[in-house]
């Protein structure tokens, strides 16, 4: 193989999918029927990244913890009746897995979105792409940026962490890639801007998918 890296890991929501509408209107429909606030999309840009109990928790406030239990059900509800409909695909994804696959890269997905639900959105965006590895959210398992779902799957396909390019747009990706001893790539399209990919340890940022392949010369 013509480069050091043999495996890339990507985060999914932010990085592969845009998922942020759906997000953001599942999040408003739960609050709307336990009689709480909305909030707007770009305020849910600031909430994404650490898992559905994060997310619920800082929208409904922390006067009101009592209620996130039912607003992650009620979530997770709305969640998987809008996303067919409100992400997708960011561009040039399908054509950069494709191009990955070709040059026989191990490809790995690592999501702190629930694991059955990480599944149906690779699944439902990336189909027609063999991915290696596909992991969400699976208790005991802890949520990024703890990096025990970054190194069991470097494990499983038998490839050292220095070997794996990590691929996300928040902190909480950057934080797992340095903890796990992978190169940490910043992808700025996504939830979060440069300045705090930077500040998080992105090693190397790229500012469209097709750029990683520019890492791999």
């Amino acid at each position: 193989m013509p480069t050091q890296y043999q495996a890339i890991m990507f985060d999914l929501d932010g990085t592969l999918v845009n998922t942020l509408a759906a997000i953001a209107a599942a999040a408003n429909s739960a609050l709307e029927q336990l009689g709480r606030p909305t909030h707007s999309i770009q305020q849910y840009r600031q909430f994404v990244g650490y898992g559905l109990p994060q997310l619920v928790r800082q929208a409904l406030g922390p006067d009101h913890l009592d209620l996130a239990d039912q607003a992650a059900a009620l979530h997770r509800e709305a969640y998987a009746r809008l996303e067919s409909s409100l992400a997708h695909p960011y561009e040039h994804v399908p054509q950069l897995l494709a191009e990955l696959r070709r040059r026989g890269l191990k490809l790995a997905v690592l999501s702190n979105k629930p694991h059955d639900a990480t599944c149906q959105c690779v699944r439902t965006f990336l189909g027609p792409i063999h991915l290696d590895a596909i992991r969400g959210h699976q208790p005991p398992t802890p949520l990024k940026p703890d990096p025990h779902g970054a190194l069991a799957i470097a494990r499983d396909l038998d490839v050292t962490p220095d070997r794996w390019l990590y691929v996300g747009d928040s902190e909480v990706d950057m934080h797992t890639a340095v903890a796990a001893g992978m190169v940490a790539v910043g992808a700025t399209w996504g939830f979060r801007d440069q300045t705090v990919l930077q500040a998080a340890g992105a090693q190397a940022l790229i500012h469209n998918p097709m750029q990683l392949l520019d890492l791999l010369a």
